[in-house]
């Protein structure tokens, strides 16, 4: 729990920077992080993008992905992904929707995302993949209202990862320093697959591994975040 909401306005606006330079996002894709004081709430980017985000840009948002207060500067249109996801997932604390140029070829062919190292157990066992297509035909591939919003958090169930066919993937996390983390690591796995892929087979870690490789110690987390917040501070 950050100790006021003006800390969790400045280590949001410090995630976007670290998954920007990390090359997670580019001028596209959003950050957010549940509310401190207000759980069905949510902070959110006006839009822009996220390297250029600034503690100021950030504001709260309803259980409806619309802000509380009125809003004159333009909103991300998929600021519903948020929205249902923390309305379905009590559990999740912070949320990333990313088109990662790793991922992309999975959401793209429909090859399961299997961990494939230490790290990557974070990804879990299974990766679903949300097909638009099945409850609302063709799109723009956005995800726009509530209605679509609500049908990709059913798609991610309990699983920490959801791809999106021919779009991106949307990332959570118990904490937002965990889910940088896994957005990071998720990224990096799919790398060393699709290198594996070239080679020949390339197995996944068992379901032990995964369960024990998972059990991530906070110590970790913050010695990452702590290296990609110094490379932010550098650029």
């Amino acid at each position: 729990m950050h100790s006021t909401h003006q800390d969790c306005r400045q280590e949001l606006a410090l995630a976007n920077h670290i998954l920007a330079n990390e090359g997670i996002l580019d001028a596209f894709g959003h950050v957010s992080v549940r509310h401190p004081g207000r759980s069905g709430n949510f902070l959110l980017s006006v839009s822009c993008a996220p390297e250029l985000v600034r503690p100021d840009d950030i504001v709260e948002y309803g259980p409806d992905s619309e802000p509380v207060e009125p809003l004159s500067a333009a909103q991300y249109s998929e600021r519903y992904i948020h929205g249902e996801i923390y309305r379905l997932r009590p559990d999740v604390q912070a949320i990333c929707h990313h088109h990662s140029p790793a991922v992309m070829p999975f959401c793209i062919t429909g090859r399961p995302l299997v961990p494939v190292y230490q790290h990557g157990a974070l990804i879990g066992g299974q990766v679903p993949l949300w097909d638009s297509r099945d409850e609302f035909g063709d799109t723009n591939l956005l995800v726009v209202n509530a209605q679509q919003g609500a049908s990709l958090a059913r798609a991610m169930g309990d699983a920490w990862i959801v791809l999106m066919r021919h779009h991106g993937a949307t990332v959570s996390g118990v904490s937002l320093r965990e889910m940088v983390f896994r957005a990071v690591a998720a990224s990096r796995n799919a790398e060393l697959l699709y290198r594996a892929l070239a080679l020949g087979d390339a197995p996944g870690l068992t379901a032990g591994e995964i369960q024990r490789a998972s059990q991530l110690p906070p110590a970790a987390i913050d010695r990452a975040w702590g290296l990609w917040s110094r490379r932010v501070a550098q650029d």
